[in-house]
């Protein structure tokens, strides 16, 4: 039945396919198709909007038309579909960023000695490493399934985003040897990062975690994660925490590893 309501609008022009917006959508009613954003069905969107702050580009927006009825059974069964996929689907399928290629997995082979001798050499003043020491593809804590190979028995670094910039011997000093997950406390959702890196911590068999952030305060909710994601996860690995100041030196390092780090 046909009822004038408040229903999402995509921008098909505007539209990346970046995915952000179904992360934003808890009912599951946005999917990418063909590198754009479509709406399934319009029974399956509550019309509030909750996707609008999570397009980068503007092409979400509310309009007020004829549309199904929002059907909150439909939208329970939709969910339970998809969490029934998500286990059976092989991690090579899976895409944790909807439709957006910035979100597949890869992990770099390491460089032969031949390989790490022709490349480019950075200023040793500015990093005293040559080339990069990434080793996989994604880096955001958001668009990393915990279930990533790379993750598996890793020694892992957890970097504030703005930590990259600031610090200039990052990857000589951080990133060497160790898999990454970066992001901003602030910004982002803390309750979201704390469910990832449960999940992580209950699957992976992490060595060890690295803990690289900024002095400003809202930086320090990176370790409250940390340490909540150990209490839900009811596992311990000892981590390595580092303080970058605002100028890119060093602070403070300490290593705290019975999960109750305040």
């Amino acid at each position: 039945m046909k009822v004038t309501r408040k229903i999402i609008k995509i921008n098909e022009a505007l539209c990346d396919g970046c995915g952000q917006c179904i992360t934003g959508c808890a009912e599951a009613a946005l999917e990418i198709v063909n590198n754009k954003a479509v709406l399934v069905a319009e029974k399956y969107c509550d019309g509030l909007g909750a996707c609008i702050g999570e397009c980068p580009t503007g092409a979400l927006t509310l309009v007020e038309r004829p549309a199904d009825e929002f059907d909150e059974q439909a939208v329970e069964e939709l969910l339970r579909q998809k969490k029934s996929e998500k286990t059976t689907v092989p991690l090579k399928m899976a895409s944790p960023g909807g439709g957006c290629p910035s979100a597949k997995l890869q992990s770099f082979k390491p460089a032969s000695p031949c390989e790490t001798a022709n490349r480019p050499v950075f200023s040793p003043q500015l990093s005293g490493v040559g080339g990069s020491a990434l080793t996989h593809w994604p880096v955001q804590i958001r668009l990393i399934p915990p279930t990533a190979p790379f993750l598996k028995n890793a020694d892992l670094l957890v970097a504030a985003d703005c930590v990259p910039v600031a610090y200039p011997g990052f990857h000589a000093d951080f990133l060497v040897n160790r898999a990454v997950m970066i992001g901003c406390p602030k910004f982002d959702d803390p309750d979201g990062y704390a469910a990832k890196f449960t999940e992580v911590l209950k699957t992976a068999d992490l060595k060890s975690i690295n803990l690289v952030i900024m002095e400003v305060p809202c930086c320090g909710g990176m370790r409250n994660i940390i340490r909540e994601a150990m209490k839900r996860a009811e596992v311990v690995v000892p981590v390595t925490e580092t303080v970058i100041g605002a100028r890119g030196g060093i602070i403070s390092k300490e290593v705290w590893n019975d999960g109750d780090k305040g």
